[in-house]
């Protein structure tokens, strides 16, 4: 299955702002439209000619304030067909927000989770989106390329002093 192949039948089904992203993406990823993220994914899941059983990983990428943009990176995996593939999804950086696809891969359920700990991305209608790995009253997004470092937590100093 060529992802030139996937791209044609999802431009059949949801139009053409599905289409190949730019830049260097190995496998190739299918840039989606964030509002098309759910259907999109379920078409995949359950299609018989593309049946992506396997959610690998989501990968939240901050292209920085200059670029005022974020991406989202879903990889995917189809057992049957031995089929890798990855779906990006640019956001704007000021409202990162994309739906939750937790209800297709329960697997989503934590990376969606990570993203949102790290980098402040918002998962629409996540059943339980909470910070996963900082403590809840963590202030800032430390996977954000502007992120400043906090001087203390809770009393304890929060960066190493030079010897």
């Amino acid at each position: 299955m060529r992802v030139e192949y996937l791209i044609e039948k999802l431009q059949e089904e949801f139009g053409d702002g599905i289409q190949l992203a730019e830049g260097n993406y190995s496998p190739a990823a299918i840039q989606i439209p964030a509002e098309e993220l759910p259907a999109v994914c379920q078409f995949l899941h359950e299609g018989e000619s593309t049946y992506f059983d396997q959610l690998s990983c989501i990968t939240g990428l901050d292209d920085g304030p200059e670029a005022q943009t974020m991406n989202v990176v879903y990889s995917l995996y189809s057992i049957p067909y031995n089929q890798h593939l990855s779906l990006l999804v640019k956001l704007d950086r000021h409202e990162p927000q994309v739906p939750t696809i937790s209800h297709i891969w329960r697997a989503a359920d934590w990376h969606e989770r990570e993203a949102f700990d790290l980098l402040g991305i918002q998962f629409i209608h996540h059943p339980d989106l909470r910070r996963i790995l900082l403590p809840t009253d963590w202030k800032g997004y430390p996977l954000r390329k502007d992120y400043q470092d906090m001087e203390a937590y809770h009393g304890l100093p929060m960066k190493r002093e030079e010897e």
